[in-house]
């Protein structure tokens, strides 16, 4: 009986490490920022209040910023239509990714990386499937994660007045760098 106990104990003592030995990373320090680069206007803003996890274990991801965030623009009254008319920030207050890593790397590990992220971009209320490349360096408990990509604002059913649409691009460019600790 005494073996059997013994066995059993192993078993969960090694279910229970392998449980244990997968490293999340929060996010510490984040820029987002947009560009809309249309013929009569360029309009820029970024937050520093994205949030997020990565368990590199299950190669899982969330991350999350409030839209009332973004700062920057061309005048507040540009800000105030961002949030009131276009992103409906009231309604829909936040912006969501979460899914999986496809590569199978250990990301806790010391190196350099290029990986894709797939998952659910969650932006005005509309998800849609994305595939999105990040570059990523480990170095000693900490993670810099880059990365740079496009959403159509028609994608997630944003509307641009005809009145604006000189001023507004319908395709936004995305700047995401961020810095991970590994939580103990």
């Amino acid at each position: 009986m005494f073996p059997l106990r013994l066995c059993i104990l192993g078993i969960l003592l090694v279910c229970a490490a392998g449980v244990m030995a997968q490293p999340v990373y929060e996010v510490q320090k984040a820029t987002i920022t947009f560009n809309s680069d249309a013929p009569n206007e360029l309009i820029k803003a970024a937050s520093k209040k994205l949030k997020g996890l990565i368990n590199t274990g299950k190669k899982q991801f969330a991350f999350k910023v409030e839209v009332a965030s973004f700062e920057g623009f061309n005048s507040p009254l540009q800000r105030e239509h961002f949030n009131e008319n276009y992103m409906e920030s009231f309604k829909y207050p936040g912006i969501t990714f979460s899914g999986k890593i496809i590569e199978d790397v250990d990301l806790s590990a010391d190196g350099q990386y290029t990986v894709r992220a797939k998952g659910e971009l969650n932006v005005h209320g509309v998800s849609r499937d994305r595939i999105i490349y990040a570059d990523v360096v480990t170095k000693n408990g900490s993670m810099d994660v880059s990365s740079e990509f496009r959403v159509a604002l028609a994608d997630h059913d944003i509307k641009i007045p005809r009145v604006v649409n000189d001023k507004l691009a319908t395709e936004v460019f995305i700047t995401v760098k961020m810095i991970l600790i590994e939580q103990p």
